[in-house]
């Protein structure tokens, strides 16, 4: 009876060992097309198509006391972006702080909230004549408004819209990006490869962090982060590691935005206008305020 029992036993064991080999390895995820692309194509529309939107479709459709369509596209990407940014560090094949990434996400809804408001009561001072590439002092609808603290609560909005919004909006964003790069490295030669779907997808991604970088005014944090990035891939090809076809996606998108930046800085490098505009140690003008000074007025 007890070399019955023994038998089984042993049977059970040496099954349970052929199903543990039959149980194939966990694969890395492949290239994230979906979620790149869906990233990407509501950046364009939401995002950049945003002030577009409020500028083409006719008034009457949204009055000035009311959310204008531009309104709508931000609410919907305060939604869908960090839906999407959870989505892609969920599929990062190495762990990751996830307790980070989920503060990041709620910081960065409020900074675009923030600027939501902010942006949008700024969108309709442009119906009304305000001049992007003059001061909030200096604008001719604003420096004349009585009493005087008026230009103070303009200022102040002003700060709530292009500094403190944007700094809680885009700080997490890329502080996510930087997490999720973090999770992106391999050994195997086979998942370094981008498909040719990725490579297509590089220039509209690249356009994209381009005008966020220069319409945010984030020069400093973009390029903090793209150096955190390339110090990373250093550290980590001394440890035998290379980034996978998302790393090198990110890390190209990147680099071609820092080339991007720089010719827009070359471009209008003696503007005089623009030049007073923006007097800080980057000087990176905004599309908008070259719009307004060079294209707008033109017409």
């Amino acid at each position: 009876m007890q070399n019955v029992r023994k038998r089984r036993g042993n049977d059970s064991h040496s099954t349970a060992g052929v199903c543990k080999e039959n149980v194939p390895e966990r694969k890395r995820p492949p290239f994230h097309f979906d979620l790149w692309f869906c990233l990407t194509l509501q950046n364009w529309i939401l995002d950049f198509g945003r002030p577009i939107a409020m500028i083409v479709l006719p008034l009457e459709w949204f009055p000035l006391n009311k959310p204008s369509a531009g309104d709508y596209f931000h609410m919907a990407y305060n939604v869908i972006t960090p839906f999407l940014m959870l989505k892609l560090t969920e599929r990062t094949p190495r762990p990751i702080p996830r307790t980070a990434v989920h503060l990041c996400i709620v910081t960065f809804v409020m900074g675009a909230s923030i600027h939501l408001v902010g942006d949008s009561i700024n969108h309709r001072l442009i119906l009304s004549g305000y001049q992007l590439h003059l001061s909030v002092r200096e604008n001719p609808i604003i420096k004349d408004l009585k009493p005087a603290s008026l230009i103070d609560s303009f200022e102040l909005l002003y700060y709530y819209d292009e500094h403190l919004g944007h700094l809680m909006w885009y700080i997490p964003f890329f502080i996510i990006l930087l997490i999720y790069f973090s999770g992106c490295f391999s050994t195997s030669e086979d998942q370094k490869k981008i498909p040719v779907s990725g490579w297509l997808l590089l220039g509209p991604s690249s356009l994209y962090y381009w005008y966020l970088v220069t319409e945010g005014q984030i020069t400093a944090l973009f390029l903090l982060t793209f150096l955190a990035m390339s110090a990373m891939m250093i550290f980590q090809r001394r440890k035998g590691l290379g980034p996978d076809s998302n790393g090198s996606f990110l890390f190209y998108s990147f680099s071609i935005t820092v080339l991007l930046v720089s010719l827009w800085v070359a471009y209008l490098w003696n503007d005089p206008v623009l030049r007073n505009k923006y007097p800080g140690l980057f000087y990176v003008p905004e599309p908008w305020s070259y719009y307004t000074l060079h294209i707008r007025k033109s017409h």
